[in-house]
């Protein structure tokens, strides 16, 4: 229940109508959304276009650019010809930091319009959209402060030689972003590219364009020099493949599905680009009979029904100890049977739809999966309603560790719960996977808590809480999940490389 005042929940219903009839006015400005190259506002080469649709009502939202090999070269140019002018590689780190300020700056205050665009691209709930939002500003301040901080090292030598290293910016950078949480994905590649002096050229998913190019927006209204940002929206095949292997292109970062990852890493070998790659996961939540049950069980029902499921840390892999599995298996089907799928813009909705018919088709068919496996469906299972792509929580108990539903990213609302014997147990079927990309478990025992954390295989690991970040925690997996890392000191990294100079005296 609300604890907001008649009155502030009226503001807050303003302030989204308000933002509401903005979103729509942008739509409406032209028949076509284009692509930003070079500072220009400019129509594919090809004169192509895509529609993008809202998942809530597969309704056309907007015709949207649609960049192949020739608009990647003149992006790529216009980003090489930025990162060589004095306009931004001869600005000083200072300089740098206040674009960046000027730049969460102006997504706070665009933040209504933000949300409920992403909404309507994404069909992720307005609630969770506007907190994606507060969390992309959060990442441009946390980057902001990192360009007086990126160090060279003075070196020990003798008293006949000085020995030192410059961090460098890598260069022209490309990015590929998925569609489930378009908006922070585009700050988490941007922010750490321009904090480090880089130049970029951004794909965002097909899917969800929309976020991504008003952003662009707004960052070309601080006055950045032309080119330094370039984003070109179209298809991974095309757009996407023409960027990996463009000999231009010095450092690609991909966020989408490991099978991608796999091809982008083959075709990034052409000129030997540096690579971050955050792809798939299948996280382990672990929970132990001492842990604070309430709080465990409410939190593994919010994080598998998150943005519908479509998150890649998502904790879709549940194991409870075997004598707590049926209690477990009916309180969090309880829980999750309250969870409203309906409107994202309806105030209590906890989860809109799925990204599109083909994503709701997939993550069905994993739901047949499990019942032809032997699983236990305990809740849900079936899509909601005949317009729009939703799909009901769903919840399997009794699930082997060895079954389809959990070794496969399902990628939608879709729980598998798994019995344990003990510590060593669960640790080996934890780790039981090609995946590394998160994990958690709950104990009130601070000893297992911290041994279990070490033994896990996995970039982040949560303890008596999931999915909570902080840009200062990094971000990547362990495996198949990927390599590299994104926010965090170790996202520095990734976009600079390093130079040494050694001098005669």
């Amino acid at each position: 229940m609300s604890n907001a005042s008649p009155a502030s929940a009226s503001a807050a219903a303003s302030a989204i109508s308000a933002g509401h009839r903005k979103v729509l006015e942008w739509l409406e400005s032209s028949d076509s959304k284009r692509m930003l190259i070079g500072g220009k506002w400019v129509d594919a080469v090809s004169g192509k276009t895509f529609e993008t649709i809202n998942p809530s009502t597969e309704e056309r939202l907007a015709y949207v650019a649609e960049a192949d090999s020739a608009d990647v070269d003149a992006a790529v140019a216009a980003a090489r010809r930025a990162f060589e002018s004095a306009s931004w590689s001869g600005i000083s780190p200072h300089a740098r930091t206040r674009y960046l300020l000027k730049i969460a700056d102006a997504v706070e205050s665009h933040a209504d319009e933000l949300a409920v665009l992403e909404t309507l691209d994404n069909g992720m709930p307005l609630s969770f959209s506007a907190a994606r939002v507060a969390q992309v500003a959060e990442i441009f301040r946390y980057y902001a402060g990192w360009p007086t901080k990126i160090y060279g090292t003075t070196n020990p030598t003798d008293s006949a030689r000085f020995i030192y290293m410059l961090r460098e910016p890598m260069g022209v950078c490309g990015l590929i972003n998925a569609w489930n949480v378009p908006l922070v994905m585009a700050a988490m590649k941007i922010a750490p590219a321009l904090a480090c002096g880089n130049t970029a050229v951004l794909k965002p998913a097909e899917q969800t364009p929309l976020t991504t190019l008003r952003l662009a927006e707004l960052i070309e209204e601080v006055g950045l020099p032309p080119g330094v940002l370039n984003i070109i929206p179209g298809f991974g095949a095309t757009a996407g493949g023409a960027l990996v292997a463009h000999p231009g292109v010095d450092k690609v970062a991909f966020t989408g599905s490991t099978a991608i990852g796999k091809q982008i890493l083959q075709s990034s070998a052409s000129n030997m680009k540096k690579v971050t790659l955050e792809l798939g996961g299948k996280s382990p939540n672990i929970i132990f009979p001492d842990a604070d049950l309430d709080k465990a069980l409410a939190t593994a029902v919010a994080t598998f029904c998150g943005n519908s499921g479509q998150i890649c840390s998502a904790g879709t892999r549940l194991f409870v100890q075997e004598s707590l599995h049926d209690e477990a298996t009916e309180r969090i089907a309880q829980i999750a049977a309250t969870y409203k799928v309906g409107s994202p813009f309806d105030a209590d909705t906890k989860l809109g739809p799925l990204i599109s018919a083909r994503q709701m088709e997939r993550v069905l068919s994993y739901v047949d999966a499990g019942k032809s496996g032997g699983a236990r469906l305990s809740l849900g299972g079936d899509r909601v309603g005949n317009r729009g792509y939703f799909v009901e929580p769903t919840v399997f108990s009794s699930v082997s560790n060895d079954m389809k539903i959990a070794r496969e990213e399902i990628f939608g609302p879709v729980l598998s719960i798994i019995p344990f014997k003990d510590e060593d147990d669960v640790v080996f079927k934890g780790n039981d996977t090609e995946y590394g990309l998160a994990s958690a478990v709950w104990t009130s025992d601070i000893a297992r808590a911290h041994r279990v954390a070490r033994s896990l295989k996995a970039g982040r690991v949560w303890i008596n809480t999931y999915a909570e970040g902080d840009p200062v925690m990094s971000m990547g997996g362990y495996k198949q999940s990927g390599f590299g890392r994104e926010l965090g000191s170790e996202s520095i990294d990734a976009y600079t490389q390093t130079k040494s100079v050694y001098m005669r005296l």
